[in-house]
C-alpha cells in the first residue's frame, strides 16, 4: 500500500482505535479494582465480624446485613450442607457452591463471588450491576467520535493527496516535453502554492525553450543569405580558382547548406507537434526509390503508413546516408516488413564496425557522434537525430540493433493501415 491518501486515512483510524482500546483499558482496571475492593472488604469481615457456626441465627443475620451496607452488594451465607443460613439484598440462588476454589460463579442476576470458609459455609456476594457512569458514557462517546472522524477523515485525506496527484501528473507531462503542462490551483495552503511555484517554472521553460528555438531557426535562415552569395562567388570567379579547391568550397559549402537545412527542420518538428500533412505511403516503394540512389538492394512486402511523404523519404534517406558514411565500402541493404500488430519496420542495414551497445540509444541525439567521427568529418550528428524525431512524429520509434557478421541493423517501425 503505497498511496498517500490511504497511509494518511489508516493513520488517522489508528490512532482512534488505540485511544478507544485504552481507555476501554483502563474503565476495565477501575471495574476489576471494584471487585477487588469487594474481595477484601468481604475478607477482613470473615476474619473479624462474621460470627462463628454455632452463633444465634439473629447475629449472623445482622452481620451479613451489615456486610451488605459496607458493600452495596446482594450477600448471603450457606451453611456446609447447602443451606441459606442469613442473606441480606436480592436472594442469591445457592448455584455451585461445590466447587473447591474460590472465584466467580454465574448465576441469575449476573456472576457473584464465592468464598469458602475454613469451618465449611460458603459467603456469596453479588455486586449489583454498575449503572452506565461517566466513564462509560466517555467511551460511548469515543466510540462515536471514532466512527465519525473515521468517516469523515476519508474525503478530506483524499482531497489533500488527489491534488499531489494532480501536481504529479503535471510534472510528468512537463518532464515528456508538453511545455503546455499546467496544474489547477486549489484552495491557499502549502499545496496551492506549490502548484502556483510549478506553473511559474514551467511558464518560464516553455518561455525559453521558444526563444532557443526561435533563436535556432532565425541564425539558421540568416545563414543561407552568406551561403548564396559564397556560391556566386565561387560561380564568377571560374578559372581564378584551382578545380580541386572549388570543388572543396561548394562541397563544404553543400554540408553547411544541408546542416542547416537539418537544423530548421528539426527544430520545425520540434515546435509542430502535428503533421502538416498527410498521405497514404507504400513504405516499400519509397524505400526502393531512395535505395536507388546509393545502388542498395531493397527486398520485403508491401505495407502503407498514413504521414507525411516527405519527411517519411528524408528518414529513410538519412538512414541509408549514415550507412554509406559508416558501412564502408559495400552497399547496405534495405528491407521492409509487417509486424502482427499493425505495424511495419522498415531496416537499413550496414556492414561497417558497428556500434557499441553503450552507444546505440546516445546516437540518436543530436550532435552526438561517435568516437573519431568528429576527425574525419563524417556527418553533422543530426540525421539519426532527426530519424527518430521523424518517426516519432508517425507514431513510431527508430532502434539501432547489431547484425549478425558485423555491422549495424537501424530499424524503423511504423503504425500502418489495412
Amino acid at each position: 500500500m503505497r498511496r498517500l491518501y490511504l497511509q494518511i486515512y489508516l493513520t488517522i483510524v489508528a490512532i482512534l482505535i488505540i485511544a478507544f482500546v485504552a481507555v476501554g483499558a483502563v474503565w476495565r482496571i477501575a471495574a476489576l479494582s471494584r471487585f477487588d475492593h469487594a474481595v477484601e472488604v468481604a475478607s477482613d469481615f470473615v476474619d473479624a465480624d462474621l460470627p462463628p457456626a454455632g452463633a444465634p441465627r439473629g447475629d449472623v443475620q445482622r452481620a451479613v446485613e451489615q456486610l451488605r451496607r459496607q458493600l452495596s452488594a446482594d450477600v448471603a451465607l450457606y451453611a456446609a450442607d447447602g443451606g441459606l443460613m442469613a442473606s441480606a439484598g436480592r436472594p442469591i440462588p445457592p448455584s455451585r457452591l461445590d466447587r473447591a476454589a474460590p472465584g466467580w460463579v454465574p448465576g441469575p442476576g449476573g456472576p457473584s463471588w464465592l468464598l469458602h470458609l475454613n469451618d465449611g459455609r460458603a459467603l456469596v456476594i453479588r455486586l449489583p450491576r454498575a449503572p452506565l457512569r461517566p466513564g462509560a458514557w466517555l467511551i460511548a462517546l469515543l466510540g462515536a467520535l471514532a466512527v465519525a472522524v473515521a468517516i469523515g477523515a476519508y474525503p478530506i485525506a483524499r482531497r489533500l493527496t488527489r491534488r499531489l496527484e494532480r501536481l504529479k501528473s503535471g510534472v510528468e507531462q512537463l518532464g515528456h516535453g508538453d511545455l503546455a503542462a499546467r496544474v489547477r490551483i486549489e484552495g491557499k495552503d502549502e499545496v496551492a502554492a506549490l502548484a502556483e511555484s510549478f506553473n511559474r517554472a514551467a511558464s518560464r521553460i516553455e518561455e525559453l525553450i521558444k526563444s532557443h528555438k526561435m533563436l535556432l531557426a532565425n541564425c539558421s535562415h540568416e545563414l543561407r543569405t552568406p551561403l548564396t552569395r559564397i556560391n556566386m562567388a565561387l560561380a564568377l570567379i571560374g578559372e581564378g580558382v584551382e578545380p580541386a579547391r572549388r570543388e572543396q568550397l561548394k562541397k563544404d559549402v553543400a554540408e553547411l547548406d544541408q546542416l542547416i537545412e537539418e537544423i530548421l527542420l528539426a527544430s520545425r518538428l520540434d515546435a509542430v507537434k502535428v503533421l502538416e500533412r498527410v498521405e497514404e505511403v507504400e513504405l516499400l516503394a519509397l524505400a526502393a526509390e531512395e535505395a536507388a540512389r546509393y545502388d542498395a538492394a531493397v527486398e520485403g512486402e508491401t505495407a502503407v503508413a498514413r504521414g507525411d511523404p516527405s519527411l517519411l523519404r528524408r528518414m529513410i534517406r538519412n538512414l541509408l546516408e549514415n550507412a554509406r558514411r559508416y558501412g564502408g565500402e559495400a552497399a547496405p541493404d534495405v528491407r521492409v516488413g509487417r509486424l502482427p500488430d499493425a505495424h511495419a519496420w522498415i531496416e537499413v542495414r550496414d556492414r561497417g564496425p558497428g556500434v557499441s551497445e553503450g552507444e546505440r540509444e546516445k546516437i540518436f541525439e543530436p550532435f552526438h557522434r561517435l568516437p573519431g567521427a568528429a576527425e574525419t568529418g563524417r556527418g553533422s550528428g543530426l540525421g539519426l537525430a532527426l530519424v527518430r524525431q521523424i518517426a516519432r512524429h508517425h507514431g513510431g520509434d527508430a532502434v539501432c540493433l547489431a547484425a549478425d557478421g558485423g555491422g549495424s541493423r537501424f530499424r524503423v517501425v511504423l503504425p500502418v493501415v489495412g
